[in-house]
């Protein structure tokens, strides 16, 4: 009745004329006119404002008790949103499309009690497989085929819920007493259950190993002689993931006559079951090769003849199988390097690429062969050619072969490979398949041999450090960037190169590296996104520009230049990383910082004492050393006392692991001992 009596008041007012509306606006809100007519100020009453107030109230009451949205207290509103299914039925809160306030504050609680339920139904998924695989296991070993297809659905039904595949793949018995009634299956329905849960659990680590533990692989071989797609499907697709993730399955598929079955799969005509069927043909034709002695009698074929078509064909097979990690090897052993080697300086173009692709291949398993002399030699003459494949291909395995490798690196040294590498460096250009395993090679090259300081001497004699250090410009591919980052550290061990690498640009770079991986860092710590680019984790670049500073803080001039572009807050701020290689170079570079008087206060100013009394206790020696290094610099133009209270930690730490020192110590000036130690 009150919206019927208002509607007909709206209703009269349009109906009336302009002089109608204006008394009838006086009448209702104000004493005075509006002034439209006559001009006057427009005034409120006060008086005849109340009874319109409380017109005003009521209406709101009526239209309260109209709507039971409106009328929710505030506890009602918050349990509506967290707790909905607490209300009666027509209690809810019904929502216009927008979210409220006290919806979008109750999202937290309502994904936290989401899990919950989840993590309560997990758990009851779990408790009711671990209950019911003895039963199972029992009915599926049952002479009755029914009861047998009964039990194997109820297992295929179970592998839907992860909770309970989790403890399936923790069940052998179980898993035998499948796989046997998988194969004395009498009926289609069995056997696609047996097989659509053996495919289940083939996508878990645990579950292969169980399966091939259980006798699995004959059971499936044995299944692609059905005439039921989805049970080959599953067959084939379970054999597929067990061929590429479980050891020793290939050989177990030959065994069981495997490959005599999926050549006749061949003849489908589904794309996708093709697929997988010549995938698994592939893998096991590598494994066939291997045990009939393929590699060694191919290896004997390239060293003993010269026909050209001949070693091109056998150079297609080796290429081939160089990539498989069980041939690989077997190659290697049977002297594939040196014989693929001996046909690098012929006059077949062809038969040089597949050589040196097939190389390239090979030569991360033979970083440990000896007698390729030879071999090196030749690869550092191929570093001059204009081919970008047999660029790239000797310097992968170059860079391969120097890994680890004393004798390589100095041979190859002695070859004349640090300046050929140099320039194919500069000839690389934007190539980083080039550049990448150049700089590498590079950066084996300049450390832990005995000719290293003549590499490190000779990248500079032969203009090498502006070409090196211009690689850390943008754009980054984040595998150079971390190699040469590493071949900078190894020139700077050369007192000679600290200018050089200075004059380059060498510090603001790394500088500038330093500070984008750590905020990229934080980032990672601050959300989900990984730290890694283009393959590289952020905290590597972090530890090789850390220690690339560390090296060049030896130079005076070099420590000046890095303290000045304000990086002693970040490396004391390193000191915390949870990374113990971070910790060893940040306190590294810091302690060749504080040799200079004004940087040991800014470092003490840092906060520094804090974490590095800490690492005084570090297991790591290096970072021990390096922290009492520190705490001992800063803490030279302190007071007395305080200094007192340092040489009691420094001296605990450098002398508890041997006595003689010990005593030394404790019968003199600590102080003045430790001086002399630093």
């Amino acid at each position: 009745p009150v919206l019927q009596s208002d509607l007909c008041s709206v209703c009269a007012v349009v109906s009336t004329d302009s002089v109608a509306k204006v008394t009838e606006w006086q009448q209702t809100y104000y004493t005075s006119d509006s002034g439209i007519q006559s001009g006057a100020t427009t005034l409120q009453d006060e008086e005849s404002s109340q009874p319109r107030l409380c017109s005003l109230y009521i209406s709101l009451y009526i239209l309260c008790s109209s709507d039971p949205q409106l009328s929710l207290t505030r506890a009602q509103r918050v349990r509506a949103a967290m707790f909905p299914e607490t209300l009666a039925p027509g209690e809810g809160v019904h929502s216009d499309g927008a979210q409220s306030h006290v919806q979008r504050l109750a999202e937290p609680s309502q994904l936290l009690k989401n899990a919950i339920v989840h993590l309560i139904h997990y758990q009851d998924d779990a408790e009711l497989a671990t209950r019911a695989v003895p039963e199972l296991t029992k009915l599926l070993s049952d002479d009755d085929p029914v009861v047998v297809n009964k039990a194997a659905l109820i297992v295929n039904q179970l592998t839907r819920k992860e909770a309970s595949r989790r403890v399936l793949v923790q069940s052998p018995v179980l898993m035998e007493a499948l796989v046997q009634a998988m194969t004395a299956a009498v009926d289609v329905e069995t056997a696609r259950c047996a097989c659509s849960v053996l495919h289940s659990l083939s996508h878990q680590r645990e579950g292969l190993e169980l399966i091939f533990k259980s006798g699995g692989i004959p059971a499936l071989v044995h299944m692609l002689s059905s005439s039921v797609e989805s049970v080959l499907f599953y067959a084939i697709t379970t054999l597929h993931n067990l061929l590429l993730h479980q050891e020793g399955s290939k050989m177990a598929v030959r065994l069981a006559d495997g490959l005599q079955r999926m050549v006749p799969l061949l003849k489908k005509n589904n794309p996708k079951f093709l697929a997988i069927t010549t995938d698994c043909l592939q893998l096991l034709s590598y494994l066939i090769i291997l045990a009939n002695g393929g590699p060694e009698t191919l290896v004997f074929i390239m060293r003993n003849y010269n026909y050209e078509k001949l070693l091109w064909t056998t150079s297609r097979v080796l290429k081939v199988l160089s990539v498989c990690p069980s041939n690989k090897p077997a190659i290697v052993e049977a002297g594939g390097m040196q014989a693929l080697g001996q046909h690098l300086t012929g006059s077949s173009h062809r038969l040089i690429q597949n050589c040196l692709w097939t190389l390239r291949n090979l030569s991360d398993a033979a970083t440990k062969q000896e007698g390729l002399d030879g071999l090196l030699q030749i690869l550092v003459t191929q570093l001059g050619s204009d081919d970008v494949n047999m660029l790239t291909c000797a310097t992968g395995i170059l860079s391969n072969l120097t890994c680890n490798n004393a004798r390589n690196k100095t041979l190859v040294t002695q070859f004349g490979g640090v300046e050929a590498l140099i320039h194919a460096v500069l000839r690389a250009g934007q190539k980083e398949d080039v550049a990448e395993p150049a700089v590498c090679a590079l950066r084996h090259l300049t450390s832990r041999h005995p000719e290293a300081e003549l590499a490190q001497n000779a990248v500079r004699l032969h203009y090498g450090i502006p070409c090196v250090v211009k690689l850390l410009g943008q754009p980054h591919y984040w595998p150079v960037v971390k190699a040469t980052v590493g071949l900078i550290r190894n020139l700077a061990l050369c007192p000679t190169n600290q200018a050089p690498l200075r004059e380059a640009g060498a510090i603001p770079r790394l500088v500038n590296l330093l500070l984008k991986a750590h905020q990229d860092i934080q980032r990672h710590d601050s959300s989900s996104q990984q730290t890694y680019k283009d393959g590289v984790r952020m905290e590597e670049i972090v530890e090789g520009c850390t220690g690339a500073l560390h090296i060049l803080a030896r130079d005076p001039i070099n420590r000046g230049e890095i303290s000045s572009m304000q990086t002693i807050p970040l490396f004391v701020q390193l000191l915390y990383s949870y990374v113990e290689n971070v910790k060893r170079v940040s306190a590294g570079v810091l302690c060749e910082l504080a040799l200079d008087k004004q940087s040991a206060e800014l470092i003490d100013a840092e906060g520094a004492s804090a974490p590095l009394m800490e690492l005084l206790h570090s297991p790591n020696e290096g970072i021990a050393t390096y922290a009492a290094a520190v705490l001992f610099r800063i803490s030279e133009d302190k007071s007395s006392d305080y200094r007192k209270r340092v040489s009691v930690e420094l001296t605990h730490s450098l002398f508890k692991h041997d006595p003689v020192a010990w005593d030394m110590v404790r019968g003199g000036d600590s102080i003045e001992i430790i001086c002399l130690y630093f």
